[in-house]
């Protein structure tokens, strides 16, 4: 784990467990939901983890490449999802650091996936910032995805608001459907609570309002300025607002491809996706 700090702001990154962040606080309020002393970022409704070389949902571990099918580790078994990618378990390697920054990189070799991401996470007073590059280092196009998916706390009294042009409905695996259009959201508990939807058309731009402190506005770039999803378990006082760069398993369901889809990322490109979370 390491500790960066700027102005008001503090922050833990478990590099060792997919460079999550661990803690983010201002003024000593935590903004993500802390990952306890020993336990996973990945198992439990905390920290802020990243998502590649997929973000959220690929139904039954389904990916074809250049013609050949392939089955991703099913780690959602209830609903048979290969959820978030490979990005998240894998430990990775500090680059650089300074008090306000680091530099971290890790790479998947995981057929039909090979590839290697590079972020870079930092504070200000004005708040934080992280960009994530992901380069296809593999042979053939590849359809890949990123995403950052923070859980942040949700006290009573909390809300959001956003525009877009799209929101989808859900199945009964949790998978999008049925998009129609949409203005976005704008409300609290009434609206959020029960949510796990995808948005599409998405500005960029959400605004949480939080009593107590801080406001905070979540502003995306790149990759992951068009596609949303929001999460806001029932009973549980989380709220995941996250930036993707595609549609739950669009790779398998092409009819879904113009709302954000899973381009066939050639030889050395890559896919960015920038994020700020700042003082509103």
């Amino acid at each position: 784990m390491i500790r960066i700090a700027a102005g008001d702001w503090d922050a833990n990154i478990l590099v060792s467990q997919g460079a999550a962040i661990g803690a983010l606080s201002w003024r000593g309020i935590p903004v993500v939901e802390p990952v306890p002393e020993g336990e996973s970022p990945n198992r439990g409704l905390h920290s802020a983890f990243l998502m590649a070389p997929w973000t959220n949902r690929l139904a039954d571990g389904r990916i074809a490449v250049g013609g050949q099918d392939y089955t991703m580790p099913i780690n959602r078994p209830l609903e048979g999802h290969a959820l978030h990618g490979f990005v998240r378990d894998r430990a990775w390697v500090v680059e650089s650091q300074a008090p306000d920054r680091t530099v971290m990189g890790c790479v998947v070799d995981h057929a039909p996936f090979r590839c290697a991401a590079r972020l870079e996470v930092a504070l200000a007073p004005e708040g934080l910032t992280l960009e994530l590059a992901l380069t296809n280092t593999g042979d053939e196009p590849t359809p890949m995805g990123i995403g950052w998916h923070p859980f942040f706390t949700r006290p009573p009294g909390t809300r959001l608001r956003f525009a877009a042009e799209t929101v989808f409905g859900r199945d009964a695996r949790n998978l999008a459907i049925a998009p129609r259009p949409s203005a976005g959201l704008n409300g609290g508990e009434e609206v959020l609570a029960g949510l796990d939807t995808h948005f599409a058309g998405w500005d960029g731009r959400a605004v949480m309002t939080r009593p107590g402190g801080p406001d905070l506005a979540l502003t995306a770039t790149g990759d992951w300025a068009r596609n949303l999803q929001v999460y806001a378990p029932r009973g549980v006082p989380v709220l995941c607002v996250e930036p993707v760069s595609h549609v739950p398993d669009v790779v398998n369901r092409p009819h879904l491809a113009a709302h954000g889809a899973m381009h066939p990322l050639a030889p050395g490109a890559a896919l960015r996706g920038g994020a700020s979370l700042l003082l509103v």
